[in-house]
């Protein structure tokens, strides 16, 4: 099991219902707090006109993919509509080891799957005000048919009930507002103790200042 505590990063995974605002709140966020970068995932799909390889997904093929999930690379993966998608263990540590933040908008099973290896990652999870908002979101945003947005209300039930897995719940009612929740969220963050004598080891050591051993 690894932890994140010994990296002077931190580890924050986003995860919402759909229509619930979280890309809108994560883009605020990046463009907020620059010393956090969002996570790029492999992908085994074809990439779509205007995607490059490294920005929107790091592009590989089943066979790559699949062996380096058996190699134990991704700290969560999953198939979805015969694609695989997956976050890079080791693209993730590097960027945590040189004191940068790394965020994760993942569903609530790829949280679980990072929580179990990074147990200090920190979970948030973003709610609408209400179904009726929730709805009413998905048909402004246009994107779907009516019947698959009945879908995702369905699914939004589901994936709300998993909301206790998370560490914090953000409720995106004032967009302002649920985006200064998820900067203090940020900032409290980066004073844990682990991050602190992760970033500060000169300081602490002059300060006399030692973790505690277990």
């Amino acid at each position: 099991m690894h932890s994140s505590t010994s990296f002077a990063g931190s580890l924050f995974i986003v995860a919402a219902p759909s229509g619930a605002g979280k890309s809108t709140l994560v883009n605020a966020l990046l463009k907020q707090e620059p010393a956090i970068r969002l996570s790029i995932s492999t992908t085994t799909r074809q990439p779509r006109p205007g995607e490059e390889h490294g920005r929107e997904y790091h592009f590989t093929n089943a066979d790559d993919f699949i062996a380096r999930a058996d190699a134990g690379e991704f700290l969560e993966w999953a198939e979805v509509h015969g694609n695989y998608y997956g976050t890079s263990r080791v693209l993730v540590e590097q960027v945590m080891k040189a004191g940068t933040d790394v965020l994760l908008e993942i569903d609530w099973q790829g949280a679980r799957q990072v929580r179990k290896q990074f147990p200090s990652a920190v979970g948030i999870f973003i709610v609408p005000p209400s179904i009726a908002a929730l709805e009413q979101r998905l048909y402004k945003r246009g994107q779907d048919e009516p019947h698959v947005i009945t879908k995702r209300l369905l699914a939004a039930g589901g994936e709300i009930a998993h909301a206790p897995d998370f560490d914090y719940v953000i409720i995106n009612e004032e967009f302002n507002v649920a985006l200064s929740e998820m900067s203090a969220i940020v900032k409290a963050t980066r004073a844990r103790f682990p991050q602190q004598a992760a970033r500060n080891a000169a300081l602490f050591a002059q300060l006399g200042i030692h973790p505690l051993q277990p």
